[in-house]
């Protein structure tokens, strides 16, 4: 897919480029009406003021005239002045907004939810207008129909590509993989689930903007009425105490590292995950102090967030290794090996 309308303006520019065109047509149309005045007055020789304000000549004889035609001449300089103030408004916004996209999905046994996904997916990009869009499945050494249903998909939308690793190798190394074969600007991974609506984008990209960030995380914690449907009370005093170890040991300042959706300028991404170890669930936090580490401006932002029925963190099985691997970053920080 490589062409669909632009995402809503982030907060701090006009709210559309549209805006700043139609007054320019606006303006056009006023100086049109003022340029055949002019010439209804009696003006026996006019150069047009958008070329050289400045070789305008008049010949006159009536007083009154001459100075209604002056008048009309400062109108015409004003109005000149205004539509290339609004000219150069509108050339800002798209060159800032009209950019390429890459959408990661990190796919295991995902036969289930992996077509809605993808359908509400490219429903969401239709109705927005990036310069390339691309949408990355990688499945995840799958046992069932997931890769199947991705080519099938790339067989209709070719901005899909499906890239396979040898295995299962964990969610860490499928992110790692997207993010380093995208070829969009911006690369944002999402989980298959879509526990975080498509739409809620809008919100990382505002604050990308707003911040001039490289990296922006949605959050489930910051704002937890967002929350549509919870996880089980365990589940979720667990990932508070998770959060607070984490916090202690990492130094991070985030609420919520673990939330699937997350947007990377690709620079900066091709930096911070080519330097990633983690191949397992813990790759979130070790990412993120990475970022950190090399100086990204990481922004937290509340997102809508439901449960999904099928996730596959357990809570039993993998809460111990993350625990480690947060005292691994430190390690690895220690013997210099995110440089």
């Amino acid at each position: 897919m490589s062409k669909a309308r632009l995402p809503h303006p982030p907060d701090g520019l006009d709210p559309s480029a549209n805006t700043h065109m139609d007054r320019r047509n606006e303006l056009f149309g006023r100086l049109g009406a003022l340029l055949s005045q002019n010439l209804r007055n009696g003006g026996s020789e006019f150069e047009s003021p958008a070329v050289a304000l400045k070789s305008q000549r008049l010949d006159l004889t009536n007083p009154g005239e001459a100075l209604l035609q002056q008048l009309i001449f400062e109108r015409q300089r004003g109005l000149l002045a205004e539509i290339s103030y609004y000219n150069s408004l509108a050339s800002r916004h798209w060159r800032r907004l009209s950019i390429s996209l890459s959408i990661i999905i990190p796919a295991y046994n995902e036969e289930r939810r992996l077509q809605s996904t993808l359908q509400q997916i490219f429903s969401y990009l239709r109705s927005r207008d990036w310069s390339f869009t691309e949408i990355l499945v990688v499945d995840d050494g799958s046992t069932d129909a997931t890769a199947a249903i991705a080519e099938n998909f790339r067989a209709k939308e070719h901005a899909v590509r499906v890239l396979r690793n040898p295995g299962n190798r964990g969610k860490g190394y499928s992110v790692r993989q997207g993010m380093l074969e995208a070829q969009g600007e911006w690369a944002l991974f999402t989980d298959a689930d879509l526990s975080a609506p498509i739409e809620e984008f809008e919100k990382l990209w505002a604050a990308m903007a707003k911040h001039q960030a490289q990296v922006v995380i949605g959050s489930r914690a910051l704002d937890r009425s967002l929350i549509g449907v919870h996880q089980s009370a365990f589940r979720e005093n667990g990932g508070r105490l998770f959060n607070l170890v984490l916090r202690l040991v990492t130094g991070l300042p985030f609420w919520d590292t673990q939330c699937g959706f997350k947007l990377f300028q690709s620079q900066a991404a091709r930096e911070i995950f080519r330097r990633q170890r983690f191949d397992g669930f813990g790759f979130d936090a070790e990412v993120l102090f990475i970022a950190r580490l090399l100086g990204y401006r990481t922004v937290e932002v509340p997102v809508r967030w439901s449960h999904a029925e099928g996730t596959k963190l357990s809570l039993f099985g993998h809460t111990g290794g993350m625990l480690l691997d947060l005292f691994r970053i430190r390690w690895h920080q220690t013997f210099g090996r995110y440089r």
